[in-house]
């Protein structure tokens, strides 16, 4: 659980503190990739999305094992199953969106925050890979 806790918040807070930026005639926040807001917005809303679920998934691990009825405990792991498959989807999207905008944006829009830039692209391409490993353990694979 510890890896995509902290992939995603490297991704939201990378996002959420170098992923706008302004220009000298323009003191308008606009967002690094190809000053397209849904970028970034979507960046840091399935980055704080996963870090909130994997702190409350983490919880049910922890208490788990004193969870007695054998219904709970299936749709706990169900569920944990469920959004692991759905975030490793979600990753996956972002990854690819995140890059498309990089790809675009022109030079002369980024001032700072092109390393913040390119560690949230990073850290979305291997979170794909610790929320698949998440399935696959709970899975049984």
């Amino acid at each position: 659980r510890s890896a995509p806790q902290v992939f995603a918040l490297i991704v939201f807070s990378c996002l959420v503190g170098d992923g706008y930026t302004s220009t000298t005639e323009d003191y308008r926040l606009y967002c690094i990739f190809n000053r397209n807001e849904d970028a970034c917005r979507y960046g840091i809303g399935i980055g704080v999305l996963a870090f909130l679920a994997c702190i409350f998934f983490f919880a049910v691990d922890v208490y788990f094992p004193q969870i007695s009825n054998t219904t709970d405990r299936k749709y706990l792991v169900l569920a944990d199953l469920g959004f692991s498959g759905a975030w490793t989807f979600l990753w996956f999207i972002g990854f690819c969106f995140l890059t498309n905008q990089w790809s675009w944006t022109r030079p002369e829009y980024v001032y700072i925050g092109a390393d913040s830039a390119r560690a949230a692209i990073t850290f979305s391409f291997f979170s794909i890979f610790s929320w698949v490993s998440g399935t696959l353990l709970h899975s049984g694979g």
